[in-house]
Order: structure tokens, then C-alpha cells, then sequence
């Protein structure tokens, strides 16, 4: 997996599914998804904290599985911070496969009127706190 910051509180996460991620000889298992999903929205949060020398923590966070991933996809993690506050940062995130486009209508549009398949959809409540309390 790998990431770039697009902005502070905006994020893109990338992970190729390869055969370890299988969950059945043909998708790749949910817990490989929903890390992705829980990696995209932390360095998210943090992407929005780490100026005021603040880390984050996940509070809670819930992903719904819209549709399976297959060995080859090319998975993009879009991630976005929908509120800040002074601790409490709330932060969604859609995941989708950049190998697979769908008919109109059927997925995720891009910045190139291109629409991807649609793989998960995730929200989660992070608490931003003081980096020293966690040992930076």
C-alpha cells in the first residue's frame, strides 16, 4: 500500500489485491478492504492534524462492502475529512477499483467523466491529541 496527501484532509491510499488477499480462490477477504479503509481514514485525519503536532486515534469506524475485488484490481482509497473539531474529526472514505470501469451510473465518477467500480464505502470517528502523549 502507499498514499499521497491531495491536501490537508484529503487523501488517496493504493493497494494492488494479489493472491495472499484472497478470501476464496476468486475475492479478496473483507478484513484486506477494511484496512484499507481504516489506513485511508488515519492518514487522512492526521493529514489534517499533524501542523498542530497532534496525532490521531480511531474511535469507531463502519464500512459497508458494496461489491468484491478480484486478483489484479487496482484498488484507490479516497478519503476526505467531512468535519474537524478541536479533538474529534469525522472522515469518510470510498473505495473503488481503478481497473474496472462501469456503465454510467454503476460507480464512482472521476475527474475524467470516467466511472470506476464501486467497492466500499466507510466513515469513521478519529480523536486528534497531543503527538507527545503518543511518544513523538
Amino acid at each position: 500500500m502507499h498514499f499521497n496527501i491531495i491536501t490537508d484532509g484529503e487523501i488517496e491510499y493504493f493497494l494492488k489485491i494479489t493472491q495472499d488477499h484472497l478470501a476464496t480462490p476468486l475475492s479478496a477477504h473483507g478484513g484486506v478492504i477494511s484496512a484499507l479503509a481504516d489506513a485511508a481514514l488515519g492518514v487522512c485525519g492526521l493529514s489534517c492534524v499533524y501542523k498542530e503536532n497532534k496525532v490521531v486515534s480511531t474511535v469507531e469506524y463502519k464500512i459497508n462492502f458494496l461489491a468484491p475485488a478480484f486478483v489484479n484490481d487496482e484498488l484507490i482509497a479516497h478519503a476526505k475529512v467531512l468535519q474537524k473539531g478541536k479533538r474529534i474529526l469525522i472522515v469518510e472514505c470510498t473505495i473503488f477499483s481503478a481497473s474496472h470501469p462501469t456503465p454510467s451510473g454503476g460507480g464512482v465518477a472521476l475527474a475524467t467523466g470516467e466511472e470506476r467500480k464501486l467497492i466500499a464505502k466507510a466513515i469513521g470517528t478519529f480523536n486528534a491529541y497531543d503527538a507527545t502523549k503518543a511518544g513523538y
